[in-house]
């Protein structure tokens, strides 16, 4: 969260209500997670891994939820870890730090450089 330039150590440096309004979640649940009183549920923790471009692999993991073994990671090809497949624009503008109030925008001018519009949006989104 830190690397993320999110303020979670000052009461009034805003980060944790900046965290959970970029995810969606309600302030309170990551507070709660922050302080270990509870764990969030599958959907507050996928938006927050989304935000902080964390895999939700790793967050499940890390948060104890589920162990490695749980979650196999997929043989790679060529001695290379893939993942799944390519990026979205959304996960891409994630991992390469994009404001979050410029996401949407950049998920759409990126589509229109896809062979196929990145799901068929098209470069008018």
């Amino acid at each position: 969260m830190r690397l993320r330039q999110y303020d979670i150590d000052s009461p009034r440096g805003g980060g944790k209500s900046k965290l959970a309004d970029d995810a969606g979640v309600h302030r309170a649940a990551v507070s709660r997670l922050l302080q270990r009183q509870s764990m969030p549920d599958l959907e507050t923790m996928r938006r927050l891994a989304g935000v902080l471009g964390v895999p939700l692999r790793d967050m499940l993991i890390r948060s104890g939820r589920l162990s490695e073994d749980d979650l196999p990671v997929a043989a790679s090809r060529g001695g290379q870890d893939e993942g799944p497949g390519p990026l979205t624009p959304e996960e891409a503008a994630v991992r390469m730090g994009v404001p979050p109030e410029l996401r949407e925008l950049f998920a759409r001018v990126t589509r229109a450089f896809l062979p196929d519009g990145g799901g068929g949006t098209g470069p008018h989104g």
